[in-house]
Order: C-alpha cells, then sequence, then structure tokens
C-alpha cells in the first residue's frame, strides 16, 4: 500500500485514431520486439491477433522507419495515420536502448489533427521497466525508493546485492511457509515453485556462479530472515555447467554455522540437490555442517530425478511438522546427530 501525494488532471485531446505501441525483450523471438495497432485503447487485449503486429527487429540497427511502416501498411490502417508515427515511434528506441529498460509502452497514442488536418501523436498513457543490472537506468537519476516500495524487507535486502556477480532474483511465495528452498537456475526455480505450493516460504534464482562472498551473504540474509520458521532447507539446482558447487555450498554452510553461533541452535532438516564441478567437495562442506550442528540431513547428487528430490523434502517437511521438530530439538540439546530421519 502506498499513499497518495495528489492527483493530476489533465485535458482531454481530442481524436479518432488511438495507437498502442511498446518495445520489449521478447524471449520468443530472443530479440526486442515491437508491438503495434491503430486500434489502440483500453479494449487492446480483446484484439484478434490479426489486427496487432508484432515485430522482431535487429538490436544492433535499431527500430527503423520502414520496420513500422511496413507494420502499419500490414494492418491496413489508414494512411493518415503512417506518415506521422513513422516519423516519431522509431525515436522512442533511443529511449528504450539510452537508459537500459526492459519495456517501453504508450497506450493510447491519440492522433490529434492540427490546424491543417494533418493527424500529430500524442502520448497520454506512459509506463516501462529497467534492467537494474544495466547501469545506464542510472542516467535518469530516479530515486532508490522507486524501486524498492513494493518490496519486503528481505526482498529490498536481496536485491542490493544484484549489482554483482550472479543472479539474486527472489520473492516471497508464503510469509509463513515451512521450506526455506534457495534454487538455482530458472527451470529449477519453476519446477520447485509449482511442486512446493504453499509450503515454500520464497521463489528464488541465486544461479550465475556467483562468488563465495555473495553467496554467503545472501545466504545469511535468508537466514536471518526465515531459518527460525523453517522445518526444512532445500538447496536445489539443476546440473551446473558453470557454477562452483563447492563455492556456493561452502559458503551457505559457513553461512548457517555462523547464524547457529549468533543465534542458537534451531530444529532443521537439511536437503540438497545438485549437479555439477566440484559437487563432491561441495557435498562433503555441507555434510561436516550438518553433522557438526546435529541436523539430519540427505543429499542428493546429479543423477537424481529434480521431481524425487522435491517430493522428499516435502516428505522431510511433513515429518518435522508430525513431531520430528521436537525430535530434533531435543537431539540438538543432547548433541546426538540424526541422520535422514525421514525415511
Amino acid at each position: 500500500m502506498a499513499k497518495a501525494n495528489g492527483v493530476t488532471f489533465e485535458g482531454a485531446v481530442p481524436a479518432e485514431h488511438e495507437v498502442y505501441f511498446s518495445i520489449s525483450d521478447s524471449t520468443r523471438y530472443r530479440a526486442p520486439t515491437m508491438t503495434l495497432t491503430h486500434r489502440g485503447g483500453v479494449d487492446i487485449e480483446e484484439l484478434d491477433k490479426s489486427e496487432v503486429a508484432q515485430v522482431p527487429f535487429d538490436p544492433l540497427t535499431g527500430l527503423k522507419a520502414f520496420v513500422v511502416a511496413n507494420a502499419l501498411s500490414e494492418l491496413n490502417a489508414p494512411k493518415a495515420l503512417i506518415s506521422p508515427l513513422v516519423q516519431q515511434l522509431p525515436k522512442l528506441w533511443e529511449l528504450y536502448h539510452g537508459f537500459g529498460m526492459t519495456t517501453v509502452e504508450l497506450n493510447p497514442i491519440r492522433m490529434r489533427p492540427d490546424r491543417s488536418g494533418r493527424l500529430t501523436p500524442v502520448a497520454c498513457d506512459f509506463k516501462c521497466g529497467f534492467d537494474r543490472d544495466d547501469p545506464r537506468w542510472q542516467r535518469l537519476g530516479l530515486p532508490g525508493h522507486l524501486f524498492s516500495v513494493d518490496y519486503s524487507d528481505f526482498e529490498a535486502e536481496i536485491n542490493q546485492l544484484r549489482t554483482y556477480q550472479g543472479q539474486s532474483d527472489v520473492c516471497i511465495i508464503n510469509a509463513g511457509g515451512t521450506i526455506l528452498a534457495p534454487t538455482f537456475g530458472g527451470g529449477a526455480n519453476s519446477l520447485v515453485t509449482e511442486m512446493l505450493g504453499d509450503d515454500a516460504i520464497i521463489s528464488s534464482d541465486f544461479g550465475g556462479n556467483p562468488p563465495y562472498e555473495k553467496m554467503k551473504e545472501v545466504a545469511r540474509i535468508c537466514f536471518k530472515h526465515w531459518l527460525r520458521q523453517a522445518n526444512v532447507l532445500f538447496i536445489i539446482g539443476g546440473k551446473s555447467n558453470n557454477t562452483d558447487i563447492f563455492e556456493t555450498f561452502r559458503a551457505m554452510a559457513d553461512a548457517l554455522r555462523e547464524h547457529v553461533g549468533r543465534h542458537g541452535p534451531t530444529p532443521l532438516y537439511i536437503v540438497a540437490g545438485r549437479g555439477g564441478p566440484n559437487l563432491v567437495r561441495g557435498m562433503g562442506a555441507l555434510r561436516d555442517t550438518a553433522e557438526a550442528l546435529g541436523l539430519p540431513y540427505r543429499l542428493f547428487g546429479f543423477d537424481s530425478d529434480m521431481s524425487e528430490v522435491v517430493a522428499y523434502a516435502r516428505k522431510a517437511d511433513q515429518w518435522m511438522r508430525q513431531g520430528g521438530r521436537e525430535a530434533v530439538a531435543r537431539a540438538i540439546g543432547l548433541g546426538e546427530p540424526l541422520r535422514h530421519a525421514a525415511e
């Protein structure tokens, strides 16, 4: 929720035609893509696909006038619209490209006649998104709070690490969840988020070969906010080509040791599934930490089916809910490590 500081009223722009225009990064075409129709306005999403042009173009050459002209011609747009739009719309590529945007959208552009009857495009609504990893957005001098107003304290802390190597994409799924799942890779993230459902506390992607220092800081933030309520620490990802498993697992293991040293022990079941460079050394570091802290654990290698690993994490969570958490707490107090308690 945010409190509005005021309301601005603007005069109406008389026009017979409304145009929709956007540029965005397309995962389908793997290129910037122009979306254009001369039937814009609030009902844009109800249009038939034949009435909307989607045209990918080469980012090296940018959005050229002929791309706009060809799209309008194929849509059978009124000829009076084509010339003014061809002159003005390509300029938006400079805005998009020059300031690190991921999308720019104008809807509607109302085509207002001037004194001579020539149509002039007037942008009546504008929105855009920025790639925070692209430093060019900083040229606008926008205040930082614009990008964190909808974030929780946890998400804001994690997002501060986006300037370094590796990804740090995260959002809270269920603040009352019981499985804390640092995940590596977009495919793993999609599968894990879907299968864990409301049991997951966060949805995350910490891939991209993060260095030890960043991964340790990410883990520290996760543990600070969520470890006390978590039943399961679920570290999961696919078989990596470039992420050093030893560095990431060692960083998380060290962060876990330091968290327990500062805040005391907490009942927790550790489940990890991964593949990639230095996997055995990485799992050894995680195993040593789990045993030193007296926590139950289960480790899965690269030959394990990820859906079965996720199912095991849910099984461990259920075991913890049904008395396992108390059993782990007693074991921690007695210094008796538990292993594979969910089996």
